[in-house]
């Protein structure tokens, strides 16, 4: 009767257990990972398997030749803000489920629009894109599954999928210009009325020399918003990139004096660039003509 009451208790602490959902070690931790490429932001979200002692892609062991969830626990996701190059193949902007099938000299890497994709389930019509790597071995041994990004720049880096003494690297790029270009026409359109996005905006825009009539529409917006030695600085930098060096010039030398009198601790590290700049406008301004008075005659 005793060991009857027992199993009861023991029972319903189980049940507790369950439907309290309580937070429990897992033997395939949760990991999240968050990687910025140029304004791209890219995030996967994985459980880690360890080896415990095990040869992956061998025997029932993640064998060879068949789809895997590339990870454990429910299925790996990764999400990109923006479209992105895989392996030179275009992926679009979304979160995607990812599978891969690991083979002798092949890795599959495979986007899965079916976000909760288990090995039973998988079907390939259901893929976004496939892109095959190949496989490299590791100098060392990696105990616990990993997946990271590195050989960072502002519009590439690798996403590297590691275990074992395997890894296999996937090459990712991001159109940056393009990216960035949309950005500021988006936050433009959100924010038309606030100076300092139309600075910010403008300024962006002359840096790519990208429409610059509509960018002296917005910085000339900003300026009467609220007249800065930033926006007028910016301005400047538009006159100039147009050509317009004779209506540069005096700009740059209203941001120099408006700067020195407004307190603005900023104001030291704009200084030497604002100098510059003046100095470059004055040198390209055209030459004045020179007026020649009528000669008097010899007598």
């Amino acid at each position: 009767m005793r060991k009857l009451v027992l199993s009861g208790v023991t029972f319903c602490l189980a049940a507790q257990l369950a439907t309290a959902q309580i937070k429990l070690p897992s033997p395939s931790p949760g990991a999240t990972v968050m990687q910025t490429v140029g304004t791209t932001d890219l995030t996967v979200v994985y459980s880690r398997p360890s080896l415990k002692g095990r040869q992956p892609f061998s025997g029932d062991f993640v064998p060879v030749g068949k789809v895997w969830r590339t990870g454990a626990n429910a299925a790996t996701l990764f999400t990109t803000s923006t479209d992105l190059m895989v392996n030179g193949k275009t992926l679009a902007a979304g979160t995607y489920a990812i599978m891969s099938i690991p083979e002798q000299g092949n890795f599959t890497l495979i986007f899965n629009k079916n976000k909760g994709v288990t090995e039973a389930t998988y079907k390939q019509e259901e893929d976004a894109l496939r892109v095959n790597l190949t496989p490299a071995e590791n100098s060392e041994t990696i105990e616990t599954f990993t997946i990271g990004f590195g050989d960072l720049t502002d519009s590439t880096a690798t996403m590297n999928f590691m275990w074992a003494n395997a890894k296999a690297a996937a090459n990712l790029k991001v159109d940056v210009n393009a990216n960035t270009a949309a950005n500021v026409d988006k936050a433009v359109a959100e924010k038309p009325e606030d100076a300092a996005v139309l600075q910010a905006a403008a300024s962006y825009n002359v840096s790519k020399g990208r429409n610059l009539e509509q960018s002296l529409t917005w910085i000339d917006k900003s300026i009467a918003m609220k007249e800065t030695y930033r926006n007028l600085y910016v301005k400047s930098q538009i006159l100039a990139k147009m050509g317009k060096y004779t209506e540069a010039v005096p700009l740059a030398q209203k941001a120099l004096s408006v700067g020195q009198s407004s307190n603005d601790a900023a104001f030291p590290f704009f200084k030497d660039g604002i100098e510059k700049s003046l100095s470059e406008y004055t040198a390209k301004m055209p030459a004045m003509p020179v007026v020649k008075g009528k000669g008097k005659k010899m007598k």
